[in-house]
């Protein structure tokens, strides 16, 4: 008789150890990474800083065989991440970023509290995303021609389901969501989004990676990060994240899941015993793969992380170009008050009623109380891009 899948899978799959290393000898190299013999690989980082685990996952991207097939595993410290052609004052209320109201980071050893959100800009399309030590991310890189946007989200819903989880599934548009059925007849099930995917493709690679909420202990502050109140006055060119109710699935062992994922990953291509980077390793190829250090530095930079940033129109009042209504303006502001503002990769290129900001960075205004010369239109626009004195 043959074994049910979730006891096989039980069975079968592998125990994720730290390694211990007799040696200087460093398993993960470039030329370990590229060796055409490593057709399948599969890596668990234990680094917890954003930049670093999305740059060795760009030079596992370069540099794997062509023909290879990669599963890259990492948890971040907390971090909302925008997606390549995103813009953050459209997606992040980056006020809010740099507050810790009540954020939870687990892989702080100091523990408890506080602590600034990191803002993040990946090399991928997509939406954006919130990252904290209850989000496991996965990562998959294969051949083009192997490239399916749903059989690797298909297996981690298989995982998910080796764990007990019911009620995952794909759907259309390639997220991982969690339906959940209805407590009496006259309600309809609800479903809530629990992984979200983005994609990058070369013509010799293919990568899918995506997230996996498991347990956060920030479920409740993700929505007001994600919510920028400049966003009613903004019309951008670039990708705007589709919205959807989230949850956590509910599994608190992380561990749990990264071996129910490798133990898939291993039914579809064979198994590989797991490569686990530490964190002083991951420091180490930070600083000695020039590769990794690259990218670590690129992503790290504001020049990256804000100049990226498509086209966009900012504007008080509703123009020919973008006729939405706007939200009122709030009491004390002049009654004649209007303002226009182009945008190009981050660089002001027009401003209505003066010209002493053109071609300053937006980021780079850090009060516009001292930029517009009124205080109460300073402080409000102060409020809306997360900079200076809102009080």
């Amino acid at each position: 008789m043959a074994l049910p899948r979730r006891l096989l899978s039980a069975i079968t799959r592998p125990r994720i150890r730290p390694v211990i290393r007799s040696g200087p000898r460093r398993l993960f190299s470039a030329d370990t990474v590229s060796h055409p013999s490593n057709r399948v690989q599969v890596y668990i980082s234990r680094a917890s800083d954003p930049y670093l685990n999305l740059s060795i996952e760009h030079f596992l991207l370069q540099k794997s065989p062509p023909d290879s097939v990669v599963l890259f595993l990492y948890t971040n410290r907390p971090c909302v991440v925008i997606g390549r052609n995103q813009n953050p004052w459209v997606e992040v209320n980056l006020g809010l970023l740099k507050q810790s109201h009540g954020i939870v980071n687990e892989n702080d050893k100091n523990g408890g509290e506080g602590g600034e959100v990191l803002l993040v800009r990946r090399r991928s399309g997509g939406g954006t995303v919130f990252h904290d030590a209850g989000n496991v991310n996965y990562s998959v890189i294969c051949p083009p021609a192997s490239f399916d946007r749903n059989k690797h989200a298909a297996m981690v819903v298989r995982a998910l389901n080796c764990l007990g989880v019911s009620g995952a599934r794909v759907n259309e548009r390639h997220d991982i969501v969690l339906d959940i059925p209805a407590s009496n007849t006259e309600q309809q099930k609800q479903t809530f989004k629990i992984s979200g995917s983005a994609y990058k493709l070369t013509r010799l690679r293919s990568l899918h990676h995506g997230t996996c909420l498991l347990s956060s202990p920030n479920l409740p502050l993700v929505g007001p990060l994600l919510r920028s109140p400049a966003a009613p006055y903004i019309k951008a060119r670039g990708v705007e994240s589709v919205r959807s109710p989230i949850r956590n699935v509910g599994v608190t062992d992380t561990a749990a899941f990264e071996e129910a994922v490798v133990a898939e990953f291993g039914a579809m291509y064979g198994n590989v015993d797991p490569e686990v980077i530490g964190m002083e390793e991951a420091n180490e190829i930070s600083n000695d793969t020039p590769i990794v250090a690259k990218g670590y530095a690129e992503l790290k930079s504001p020049e990256w992380i804000y100049t990226q940033t498509p086209q966009f129109t900012f504007s008080t009042h509703s123009t020919d170009e973008d006729p939405r209504p706007r939200p009122p303006l709030p009491d004390g502001l002049p009654s004649d008050f209007r303002a226009t503002m182009t945008v190009r990769h981050g660089q002001i290129t027009d401003i209505s009623g003066t010209s002493l900001l053109a071609s300053t960075y937006l980021h780079h205004v850090t009060d516009w109380r001292s930029k517009v010369g009124n205080e109460p239109i300073g402080k409000w626009l102060n409020g809306l891009f997360g900079v200076g004195s809102r009080g």
